[in-house]
């Protein structure tokens, strides 16, 4: 049975990294937190874990993901993040084996097994082709096509590149949500791979790095609502 969980397409994701934090952070939540109802479109939020569960108390759409998650069981592990103990402030979800915390192939297995077992959903990232088609038959709940050489540059993947790692995922397990990330720096940005076939996109930089965070924010989320719409009336 493959688990459920609340998110549907399409969403967006925004990775705070550890640019913001605390109340800075919280504030431009809360816009966000709005944006995703009044667009109707989920929001993931993957911030630092220690504001998980601050950021769970003050919103109401958005759903919290932690940035890394460990897959050791209760016990020893001292400097580790436990799952029960992630599950425990409210987080939803786990992302894994983003470029700046690369895990090996069973690693990745083990933790996404060890997520299932807690309850929580598995935002899993990959590079190549290759990578997505082995972590596919791992069965996370999304699969984040993001070439690592791309991220923070503010150039997109190519179409052809979002295209193909939507056909090798689907094909492994339709289930599974594609979010293509990487140099996502405005509205357009969403706008074209939403429109191009990707179930989600998000974007970190692009929206922390910005003259105004919130504006852009918004402008993304709305991006994301526009480019759905258009590919549903446009019958694809």
């Amino acid at each position: 049975m493959y688990k459920e969980y609340k998110l549907k397409a399409p969403f967006f994701e925004f990775g705070p990294k550890a640019y913001m934090y605390g109340n800075e952070l919280l504030e431009l939540v809360k816009v966000i937190d709005e944006c995703a109802i009044k667009y109707d479109i989920d929001v993931i939020l993957d911030p630092q874990t220690i504001d998980i569960r601050m950021l769970v108390e003050n919103t109401k759409r958005v759903q919290l993901y932690a940035q890394h998650m460990d897959s050791i069981p209760i016990g020893r592990g001292m400097g580790t993040i436990l799952p029960e103990a992630l599950k425990e402030t409210g987080a939803v979800g786990v992302l894994l084996n983003h470029a700046e915390q690369k895990l090996s192939l069973e690693d990745i297995e083990k933790t996404i097994r060890r997520a299932d077992e807690v309850g929580l959903a598995t935002m899993v990232c990959a590079d190549t082709i290759e990578e997505m088609r082995t972590i596919a038959g791992f069965a996370p709940n999304i699969i984040v096509a993001e070439p690592t050489e791309l991220i923070g540059t503010g150039q997109t993947s190519s179409m052809e590149y979002v295209r193909e790692s939507l056909d090798i995922v689907k094909a492994v397990n339709p289930e599974i949500h594609v979010l293509q990330g990487a140099g996502i720096s405005d509205g357009t940005d969403v706008y074209n791979v939403i429109k191009a076939g990707a179930d989600a996109t998000g974007s970190s930089s692009g929206i922390v790095k910005a003259s105004d965070p919130a504006a852009m924010a918004e402008e993304m989320i709305a991006a994301v609502r526009r480019g759905w719409d258009e590919r549903l009336d446009a019958g694809v």
